[in-house]
Order: C-alpha cells, then sequence, then structure tokens
C-alpha cells in the first residue's frame, strides 16, 4: 500500500464509516475492511481501476470528485478521504466543501509543492520540477492546482476549517520532526496529510 495510505489508515477508527474518493484499485479500502472493520466505499474515475476494485469485492463506483459528491447525504460518513488527487480536481474548493458536508471528518493527502527540491528545482533549471513526487511532464500531468502546505493552511483558515491533526512526511513515510512548525514542514515534507473538520 502506497505510504500516504498507510498512513491516512492509521488516522482512521475501527468500525468507521469511509468513503474513499479517487480510491484507485482500493487498496485502502480493503486494508480498512479486513483490519479496521470499517464499512469503506470508494468512488473512481478510471473505469479500469473500478474494475479491478468491483472484482476484489469492494464497494466502489465509478465517478470524479467535481461531479458526483453532491448526490450523497448530509452526515453519510464518519471520513471522507482524498488521498493524491486534491491537486487534480478542477475546483479543490468546492470538493472540501462537499467532503466536509457529507463526512464528520476529512482527511486530505498531497504532494507538497513547497518541498526544498521543487523550489531548488525551479530556481536552478527555470523549468516545472521533476521529482519522485511530481514524477511527470509539465504537459502530461494530471496536476492543475499544486499547493504548498503553507497554502493549505491558509485555505482551512479562509474556509473555516479546524485542523485535528496534520503532518507532513517523505515519500518513504518518515514523518518529519516540524509538527509545531509548518513553515520547516513546508520547506522539507514531501507530501502532506490533514485531518479536519467543519468549525
Amino acid at each position: 500500500m502506497r505510504v500516504d495510505l498507510r498512513l491516512i489508515a492509521e488516522m482512521i477508527p475501527h468500525g468507521a464509516r469511509v468513503l474513499d474518493i479517487g480510491c484507485g484499485d482500493g487498496a485502502l479500502l480493503e486494508y480498512l475492511t479486513v483490519n479496521k472493520g470499517a464499512d469503506a466505499r470508494g468512488i473512481e474515475i478510471d473505469m479500469a481501476q473500478v474494475t479491478r476494485a468491483v472484482a476484489s469485492g469492494l464497494a466502489v463506483i465509478h465517478g470524479d470528485a467535481d461531479n458526483d459528491l453532491a448526490f450523497y447525504p448530509d452526515g453519510a460518513f464518519d471520513f471522507v478521504v482524498l488521498s493524491r488527487t486534491m491537486q487534480a480536481v478542477e475546483r479543490p474548493r468546492e470538493v472540501l466543501q462537499q467532503m466536509s458536508r457529507i463526512g464528520r471528518h476529512v482527511i486530505v493527502s498531497f504532494p507538497n509543492f513547497g518541498h526544498w527540491l521543487v523550489r531548488w528545482q525551479l530556481l536552478w533549471t527555470g523549468r516545472m520540477p521533476m521529482t519522485e513526487t511530481w514524477s511527470r511532464q509539465w504537459f502530461e500531468t494530471p496536476n492543475i492546482h499544486p499547493c504548498t502546505i503553507r497554502d493549505f493552511f491558509d485555505l482551512c483558515e479562509m474556509d473555516g476549517y479546524v485542523v485535528e491533526q496534520w503532518m507532513a512526511a517523505d515519500d518513504e513515510g518518515l514523518r518529519s520532526p516540524w509538527r509545531r512548525f509548518p513553515r520547516l514542514a513546508n520547506l522539507f515534507g514531501e507530501q502532506a496529510l490533514f485531518q479536519l473538520r467543519r468549525r
């Protein structure tokens, strides 16, 4: 299971009702169902991934975050997860609003565009960065809204989300030690995870 998914799984308690948006092949859903007794469901835009997940016995439907969350009732889930997809949706702010409406808690993970290597490559080469995390050429990437940890804190403040917990980590899953220092986490964290709720 991908590193950020393992870290997300640690944030979700036993028996929770979970919706995973952009669930891919359902790796997180399967883990939560088997190991945490969760009622876990997913939405995925890639039909081939949906087919794989359903063939594995997982409750996954075809859909996308930008258009299909409006059909879910208020408070239907304990946790709504958006893992490494925020930067690829068309309207991230609206997607977060829908997630916080249908779930009591929201968990978001994203690659941090403020990481020092991204900054250095942009400054040194004058080109869009290529790292393990940002691994596609600019003309092939689905990422249309890259953001930094500081950007995401600002969005939470602007839109009235309480950050219940957050962490920065590298691509090996090692958590950064700067939990009290978002600026340092923004500089050295390759990816970020946030758990939010509405005020």
